[in-house]
């Protein structure tokens, strides 16, 4: 990804301005080295002439096989991959090319992210950028590399040889890159909740500050919330048979996957394999917009002035604002369990089941396996959190050469692995909690305590008693973070959504 040599240095030279007292460039560095793109007529003209060199086939427009010729020409050499999310980000009448106007924006509009990412890793305010600065930058994000590889990186953009990289050189490596910044990787590589595994994931989205303010936050949050909805009624036979494993499975009375599907479908048709489902993605609008609240302000309290914080800190930020919004709809969370386990009549809806439970069992039944559900929140945060985090610094020590981007592959198996290690982690929590909630359905059962409750199933099943229902509970990861992302990329695509 060398660009010395290149021929498109030179010609940059002649598209960026140096106008540097002008007001529209208030605040840029006096001395040459912030140009920026005016839209005079003489820059006019050699965005032209930067246009016409990369539209190869002189059509008017720019698609990924024009650009892959005419920057090979100019000495740039860009993978398929970049070259797409390049065309994709500028494509605003989604053509699949980018005819001159959608250029020149996307030129504009990478320039202006350019300039901010440099600034805020220019951390001595000198106007160039070392790798101490770069190591520091990654180590705020939770990523560790050796001083030999923030050298690497330095060497990828250095034309001159000093082993600084000052603005011209940065802009010059990636204004034709997708890439916006080497900050980039908390955005490739963030525990995002567009991963839905049908459980409560812990730590929220972090969005930058860019994205606060021109509203991209909700709209990531409504296609995440599509997506959550989307995976959680594909996978919800499974997360219906784990309930049932969980509450009715015991040594004497086994129930297995396939034998556990049968009876629910003989017991009330194909349907009912979906009991539950409903008040399950209802309580991901208020548990994602309560936490993602609560979130912020909790970073503000520990007195965080960054947009992106360190593991520990997003551990306590983020097992928090899951406790406060848990907390808030933990009722939905009993009306799940209730509706999963009704037989075929029992309830008329889930209005009827919650006035039913409140008659005959008053308001503190809303709220029953609330301790358990809150102890297994650290648990399950904590190794979810260190999993991932040392499953992306390993590949970002082993593979990340020219690019941070690790794959859409890479990030669902760190994911699904991550995801898979917290619920193991806080399982025998989750079981104690469904059945507690699920006690006054169990006809002529002892109502327990949480720790009556683990000595009655260590004592009558033993410790595999504590992780009835494990099987399907991992079934669905996979399939639900592979839905929930496809699903979550289309919906962006749908609203509007810059990729990240």
């Amino acid at each position: 990804m060398h660009q010395k040599g290149s021929l498109i240095s030179p010609l940059l030279n002649g598209v960026f301005c140096q106008c540097d007292s002008s007001e529209s460039h208030r605040g840029a560095k006096p001395g040459g080295g912030d140009r920026h793109l005016c839209g005079g007529p003489e820059q006019d003209h050699r965005l032209k002439v930067l246009f016409q060199i990369l539209d190869v086939n002189g059509d008017g427009g720019i698609c990924v096989n024009d650009l892959s010729i005419g920057l090979k020409k100019l000495g740039v050499h860009r993978t398929e991959h970049e070259l797409m999310k390049i065309v994709k980000a500028g494509d605003k009448d989604l053509d699949g090319q980018l005819d001159f106007g959608e250029f020149v924006h996307y030129l504009r509009d990478h320039e202006k992210k350019l300039r901010l990412v440099f600034k805020s890793l220019d951390k001595k305010n000198d106007g160039r950028i070392d790798s101490q600065e770069i190591m520091q930058s990654l180590r705020d994000l939770g990523v560790n590399i050796s001083e030999q590889q923030a050298e690497k990186i330095l060497k990828s953009m250095d034309k001159n040889g000093t082993m600084t990289i000052d603005w011209n050189e940065w802009r010059d490596y990636h204004l034709l890159h997708p890439a916006d910044n080497i900050p980039e990787i908390i955005l490739y590589w963030k525990h995002s909740t567009i991963f839905d595994v049908g459980e409560s994931l812990l730590v929220p989205d972090e969005f930058t500050a860019e994205e606060k303010q021109t509203g991209m936050w909700w709209r990531h949050l409504v296609a995440g919330g599509g997506a959550g909805a989307v995976s959680r009624t594909c996978t919800a036979p499974l997360d219906r048979l784990k309930v049932l494993m969980q509450v009715h499975s015991s040594k004497s009375n086994s129930m297995r996957i396939a034998g556990g599907f049968t009876n629910m479908v003989r017991e009330g048709g194909v349907r009912s394999l979906w009991r539950g489902n409903g008040i399950n993605v209802i309580k991901i609008v208020p548990e994602t917009a309560i936490k993602f609240m609560a979130y912020e302000q909790i970073k503000r309290l520990i007195g965080s002035n960054q947009e992106t914080l360190g593991i520990a800190e997003r551990l306590v930020a983020g097992s928090l604002a899951g406790a406060i919004s848990q907390s808030t709809i933990y009722p939905m969370e009993v009306l799940k369990t209730r509706l999963a386990l009704r037989k075929t009549g029992q309830y008329q809806g889930i209005g009827d089941c919650a006035k039913r439970i409140f008659r005959n069992e008053g308001m503190s039944a809303f709220y029953k396996g609330y301790v358990p559900n809150m102890l297994g929140i650290i648990p399950y945060a904590g190794i979810d959190l260190a999993v991932y985090e040392t499953l992306k610094n390993w590949w970002l020590q082993s593979y990340a050469t020219d690019s941070a981007d690790p794959g859409v592959f890479v990030l669902l198996a760190c994911c699904t692995t991550s995801s898979t290690c917290g619920q193991l982690a806080s399982y025998p929590l989750a079981l104690v909690r469904t059945r507690m909630q699920a006690q006054a359905t169990m006809a002529g059962g002892p109502q327990m305590t949480m720790c009556g409750l683990f000595r009655h199933i260590l004592r009558t099943e033993g410790p595999l008693g504590l992780y009835r229902g494990l099987a399907p509970n991992f079934m669905k990861v996979i399939p639900a973070v592979s839905i929930s992302y496809v699903v979550y990329e289309h919906l962006k695509m749908y609203l509007g959504v810059r990729s990240r």
